[in-house]
């Protein structure tokens, strides 16, 4: 692993635990306007439109901020939920508030003493900068799709941040507990890790991501520790 020099990490799931937070922020708008509703359900809802939306575009002319408050306001409309155009702006922006899963940040301290370590992601650079600060998050760089202006896991996306790291893809390494980003990642010679995140939709996704064989570096032990990356046993990082 000597010619590993990059760590690029998915942060939307992998770093981040988006259900719970935008959960709690449905949630208490709804306790607020007496509403009941299932608000895991809708949260979800919201992530997957949300990614349908906004992976594969090139040079979109919005960004995940944008498709993020629309989206909200679509599930609002079609469940008949009401709120103000500030109301549901309020629980959108919820996604600057978010807290990451709590074993990374220091595992990732540990991590940049001996590579570098990059978020590599499809939401806005004002929301990783938003989140990181608030989770205590240092990365070496931020690389969010929208300066790329091509959005992954179309392959484009993967092959300029390679170049703007001036670095080849196998010199890469992707963390994410999606496998739609690492296959798009391997494709392009990136090499790849998998990360096990099992409430990342909450407890009530009926499947989960399960690693495959080809991303192999899942367990193994890199960045000259005597740990491995992941630990997946304890759903952690060690």
């Amino acid at each position: 692993m000597e010619d590993l020099k990059v760590l690029a990490f998915d942060t939307g799931g992998t770093v981040l635990d988006w259900h719970a937070g935008l959960t709690a922020a449905m949630a208490a708008w709804g306790t607020v306007r007496g509403i009941e509703r299932d608000w895991h359900a809708l949260a979800n809802e919201h992530r997957r439109r949300s990614l349908r939306r906004m992976t594969n575009t090139i040079d979109p002319g919005f960004d995940i901020d944008d498709v993020h408050r629309d989206v909200l306001s679509e599930l609002f409309d079609e469940n008949g939920l009401g709120g103000s155009t500030e109301e549901r702006q309020e629980i959108a922006e919820h996604w600057h508030r978010l807290d990451a899963w709590p074993d990374f940040a220091a595992a990732l301290h540990r991590l940049r003493r001996h590579r570098i370590c990059v978020s590599f992601t499809i939401l806005s650079l004002s929301l990783i900068v938003d989140v990181s600060r608030r989770n205590g998050i240092d990365w070496d760089a931020v690389i969010p799709c929208e300066m790329l202006r091509v959005y992954k896991p179309h392959p484009d996306a993967y092959r300029r941040a390679a170049a703007f790291l001036d670095v080849e893809p196998h010199e890469i390494l992707m963390v994410a507990c999606h496998n739609f980003d690492l296959d798009a990642a391997r494709s392009i010679g990136y090499r790849t890790a998998f990360v096990r995140r099992p409430d990342e939709w909450g407890t009530r996704r009926p499947t989960r991501s399960r690693t495959q064989p080809r991303h192999r570096h899942r367990g193994r032990r890199i960045c000259g520790t005597r740990r491995p990356l992941w630990c997946l046993n304890a759903d952690r990082l060690v």
